[in-house]
């Protein structure tokens, strides 16, 4: 969230910024009207309350002298019907400025190409060379259901569309890919986190989901609960309405976890294979830190993400993206897409954001400077990666002639020395 008193003293700034990420300037002339009334009413509740308690004094004094009274305890009765009838207006204009101060996005950094569209984005730098075959490659769906370890249909039948089972071989590459990734950012000092799997409205509004994004993910109808769409909201959360201690910073957790998310507007959109599903696992990144350190560790979680990629001999670039194209709460995000031979372009496959001091603010989540004020922590986010997405990568990167599929050398020694993924019997 931002902060209210920036969008009061640098409106044009403000406007500035996020006419970047298409917000109108009606938005926020609408926010700061709502913020003046209530301003404006706090000071007319506050006289008015003044005025109560100088009534009070007075029924007091005439009682002492023995004075009728019942004229200014009237009046009394008035004060405290018009106080109250006051508060109820100004907790209701406090709901509607949070509200509307909640879906501003965050502003983008100085340095994020600008564009209403992904258009525009910039490449960083690229690695690795694009696999060349001398057969047509195959898209992975079609690899995975030749060989019998991917079945879409029954994942159908049993939950819907965008929904599949892994089967044998299929469940043992996605389970040695998270394993890698969970071990590879341990060693590179990210602490392992199991959190849950279902969060409470506040979490969600924590992250920046709520209130503006409820139509992407599951919630449940008869509790305030949601099934989360990313580890990112139970990992921030962690430390919501915390101060964290200075000496941990900066803090850097990742998690497995299921992925959730409801699609909602993808109709037709990468309809087969594992690109965008219902249900998928993701290894997170999340790190909590000072503001001087924050630009620093994104550079430092994008190499690190880069890294992965690069053991699993995956060709890939790193591009930033434009103001219009990254997440609600990112001030700068760098995305890795990876190559895929049968769609002959790069993908998505992870997503390394700054949010600033954006989700920290909505969490409440601080941290106390070197003169002892308290100040709001950096949260920065990353896919550290999206599993489903690198078994897609690898069953198109490394697919043979005769539709079996070379495992990466990194991930042999998590399936027991295995090299080929051969068709189930």
């Amino acid at each position: 969230m931002l902060d209210l008193k920036l969008i009061r003293t640098e409106t044009d700034f403000v406007k500035e910024k996020l006419a970047t990420r298409g917000v109108d300037a009606s938005e926020i002339d609408a926010l700061l009207q709502l913020d003046q009334d209530r301003r404006d009413l706090i000071v007319k509740s506050e006289t008015m309350k003044a005025q109560r308690n100088q009534v009070s004094d007075e029924i007091s004094q005439l009682k002492r002298n023995k004075e009728d009274a019942s004229a200014k305890i009237t009046e009394m009765k008035q004060v405290a019907t018009d106080i109250k009838a006051m508060d109820e207006t100004l907790t209701a204009l406090t709901e509607k400025v949070r509200d509307a101060q909640s879906r501003l996005p965050n502003i983008p950094n100085d340095n994020v190409p600008v564009g209403l569209t992904e258009d525009g984005s910039v490449e960083l730098r690229k690695w690795g060379d694009v696999p060349s075959f001398d057969f047509e490659p195959k898209a992975h769906w079609e690899i995975g259901e030749t060989l019998g370890i991917l079945d879409f249909e029954r994942g159908a039948k049993v939950s819907g569309s965008r929904f599949l089972y892994y089967v044998g071989q299929g469940a043992r590459l996605e389970r040695a890919v998270y394993n890698f990734f969970l071990d590879e950012n341990e060693k590179a000092g990210f602490k392992e986190i199991l959190p849950p799997y279902m969060v409470n409205s506040e979490s969600m509004f924590g992250t920046g989901q709520f209130p503006k994004f409820k139509e992407d993910v599951y919630s449940l109808k008869e509790a305030d609960e949601t099934l989360i769409p990313t580890a990112e909201v139970p990992l921030v959360n962690y430390y919501r309405d915390d101060v964290i201690d200075t000496e941990k910073l900066p803090v850097r957790f990742t998690a497995l976890s299921p992925a959730f998310r409801s699609e909602a507007g993808s109709a037709g959109r990468d309809t087969r294979g594992l690109i965008r599903l219902h249900q998928f696992n993701k290894v997170e990144m999340v790190k909590f830190t000072k503001p001087e350190q924050s630009w620093d560790e994104l550079e430092h979680m994008t190499n690190h993400a880069e890294d992965l990629l690069k053991k699993l001999g995956l060709a890939h670039h790193v591009i930033t993206l434009t103001t219009g194209d990254m997440s609600f709460t990112a001030a700068m995000t760098h995305d890795l897409e990876v190559w895929f031979p049968q769609q002959d372009r790069y993908r998505e496959i992870s997503s390394c954001s700054n949010c600033t001091d954006f989700q920290a603010r909505r969490a409440h989540i601080q941290y106390r400077d070197e003169n002892g004020k308290l100040q709001y922590v950096h949260t920065l986010n990353g896919s550290g990666l999206a599993v489903g997405r690198t078994v897609a990568a690898i069953l198109e990167n490394y697919q043979n002639a005769d539709g079996t599929v070379t495992i990466p050398e990194a991930l042999r020694p998590y399936m027991g020395g295995q090299e080929t993924i051969v068709k189930e019997n």
